[in-house]
């Protein structure tokens, strides 16, 4: 924690107010505080809560043509989780800004960064006591401010949710105020340069060991950002301590982006030093890291104040110029922007299947184009295909996902392989192989990679010999900037990797579940092999062998708020098998289904994509409801649901070139 007498008288006051809510700001709607109240003290009353108790705080209508900045006290004692959401008219789904389920033994503040918008929205908290006796969620203040998360002038008690890591000897503390801070003769702060307003200061007075560190955190980014980044401080005493800036992302790794250097040596005892802090690219969940390293106790100190953040770039030659997006392609118009090396004399073809119970189909859609590399009717053996992407600038940190299948290689460890071409060097470095079969299925494969200097990615494909020849297929190829471990899905979007995504059984009117489930289902000759999202993951499915024919089983969303413009809902299926019944899908309103889409027998092998744009303004459900056949092989599989308002994109005119696809 901050050390500041501030804090500690405040935080006592707030320990005294227990589960009330004491301070709501912005204008809150007192009719659900008050219910959102009742609920958590029910919770936190001694008796076992009601099962799935949830308390909803709702803002008024929002308009904020700027960023903002909403920070949240709160506290979970016992179990219980805290959600903030956003939601906006015209979605069925509020976006989820942020969510905590950690119990804690005091007040903790959370900061959320609200981007501009030209809709207005509303700021919706649930908060859900755990089902152990005494647990309870609480809030204790509300606070929307303009600008972001990351500024701050520390003038607020709540220093603007920074942190301090604790270290024994060495931390930040807060300064100013008309304290007189002993050993210290740091006049005034920089904000109203005077003695009573506040700033952030560490001292190497207590350091006892070598290289004693502290660092000052702020809150974690909610919402992608780059720009410039902008602070004021002092450093005395330059060759006793060590002042940097870093970033730290979610999985904990850091990136030094700053380190400060007087350019005169400080004579006296505090030499002033203000300099503006030039961001890279920024586009990841992220903390911004202050840190000092003092080497003895007279290593002087470090004072912070004014930090301030701009999404425009505080030089043009810092300001990224490259979408990533344009190394995205899925093959259904043509190669994009990657080329084919020709000197190679091989190359990968782009073929097309329809819908058939032979044949796996592309990944796009399962009726698309792909490409195909490596097939057993190729000129010659020992062959090399290479396929060559748009060039990417240095200094970068890229996620590449790409969907790939292999048939017929006895030997699978140079089948395929993804190469840096460096530009300036002509170096090669190999950041990604494939190292098992992929039993003719789509598999994903997410890189994560950095380069130093421009550089192309190279899809390799090497055929030793006619013996060890087989196809290699390659699809969906997408490129963004960051961590490929650190994507977070989409509100609206299940890929039931994690679980049903709020998704729900009917118990009630049909005969079976729907079953979560990964690899191939047990019945020989229907059901998938792999799922469609990563091929290695979950998806839900119909087991046909226990039911009877035409008994069915349903899938119910959660309830979704109605809208008076048009929604979109689009999912992949999976109906192969002789026996194979029907998928219907429903929308559910004033206790009636009404059928918004259906297939019906053996469609294809492959996952097939489907999409269905409706309209309702009242609350409602979508059912998934699949029908067993005649017989036990008619297993019928979904994955990759997606509801999302606005209509359906227009289905893609599939193209009908090449005749084969040797994936089966």
């Amino acid at each position: 924690m901050l050390l500041t007498d501030r804090q500690k008288n405040k935080q006592s006051s707030q320990n005294s107010t227990a589960v009330l809510v004491g301070v709501i700001i912005c204008g809150f709607l007192d009719q659900i505080f008050m219910q959102l109240f009742i609920l958590l003290a029910e919770a936190g009353s001694g008796a076992e809560p009601p099962r799935e108790t949830t308390g909803v705080l709702q803002s008024p209508v929002l308009e904020h043509s700027e960023w903002s900045c909403l920070r949240l006290v709160y506290q979970i004692t016992g179990s219980g989780s805290l959600e903030v959401l956003k939601r906006t008219n015209g979605e069925s789904f509020d976006k989820p800004l942020w969510s905590s389920q950690e119990p804690s033994d005091s007040w903790v503040i959370s900061s959320m960064d609200l981007q501009n918008s030209t809709e207005p929205y509303r700021v919706v908290i649930e908060g859900k006591p755990g089902p152990t006796a005494g647990s309870s969620v609480a809030t204790f203040e509300i606070h929307i401010s303009p600008g972001y998360c990351l500024e701050c002038d520390f003038e607020e008690s709540h220093l603007c949710g920074y942190s301090n890591q604790w270290n024994a000897n060495v931390n930040w503390y807060v300064g100013g105020g008309g304290v007189q801070l002993l050993l210290n003769n740091i006049p005034n702060d920089h904000t109203y340069n005077n003695k009573t307003g506040h700033f952030m200061y560490v001292d190497s007075v207590y350091a006892e060991t070598f290289k004693e560190v502290a660092k000052l955190v702020t809150p974690m980014t909610t919402v992608p950002m780059s720009g410039c980044l902008s602070f004021q401080y002092q450093r005395s005493e330059e060759r006793g301590n060590l002042f940097s800036v870093f970033t730290r992302d979610r999985l904990g790794q850091y990136q030094e982006l700053w380190r400060a250097v007087c350019l005169h040596p400080c004579a006296h005892h505090a030499c002033r030093c203000v300099h503006d802090f030039v961001s890279p690219c920024v586009r990841l969940l992220l903390q911004v890291v202050f840190e000092v390293v003092f080497n003895s106790q007279r290593g002087g100190r470090v004072a912070l104040d004014d930090i301030s953040f701009s999404p425009d770039f505080c030089s043009t030659d810092t300001e990224p110029t490259f979408d990533p997006s344009t190394a995205n392609c899925d093959f259904e118009s043509g190669f994009c922007h990657y080329i084919q090396d020709e000197i190679l004399g091989s190359s990968w073809r782009r073929v097309s299947v329809k819908p058939n119970i032979f044949r796996n189909g592309d990944h796009t859609t399962g009726a698309g184009s792909f490409l195909l590399a490596h097939s057993r009717l190729g000129p010659r053996s020992g062959y090399v295909s290479r396929l060559v992407g748009p060039t990417l600038p240095g200094n970068m940190k890229y996620c590449l996902r790409f969907y790939f299948s292999l048939r017929g290689f006895n030997q699978t460890d140079q089948a395929l392989a993804v190469y840096l071409l460096q530009q300036q060097s002509g170096g090669k470095e190999k950041i990604w192989t494939q190292g098992e079969k992929s039993r003719g299925i789509w598999i994903a494969a997410d890189v994560t990679f950095q380069t130093s200097q421009p550089a192309k990615v190279v899809f390799v494909s090497t055929c030793r010999s006619f013996w060890d020849c087989g196809s290699v297929a390659l699809d969906d190829i997408s490129l963004s900037f960051g961590d490929c471990s650190l994507s977070s899905p989409l509100p609206g979007h299940c890929d039931f990797e994690a679980g049903l995504c709020g998704y729900i059984q009917d118990k009630l009117s049909d005969a079976g579940d729907w079953e979560w489930r990964r690899g191939n289902t047990p019945t020989s000759y229907t059901g998938p092999r792999g799922d469609h999202t990563t091929g290695l993951g979950y998806y839900l499915y119909m087991e046909a062998s226990p039911m009877l024919p035409s008994q069915n089983v349903r899938l119910l969303s959660r309830p979704l708020r109605g809208t008076r413009g048009p929604q979109c809902l689009r999912f992949f299926y999976h109906m192969y098998g002789s026996g194979t019944g029907q998928l219907r899908v429903h929308i559910h309103k004033d206790g009636e289904d009404g059928l918004l889409w259906q297939r019906s027998g053996e469609q294809s092998i492959a996952w097939l994509r489907a999409q269905v744009e409706y309209q309702c303004d009242r609350q409602h459900q979508i059912v998934f409801e699949a029908t067993r056949g005649s017989s036990v092989r008619s297993d019928i599989a979904i994955d990759d649901i997606i509801l999302e308002g606005g209509p359906c994109p227009e289905m893609e005119i599939m193209a009908t070139v090449g005749t084969s696809n040797e994936i089966e």
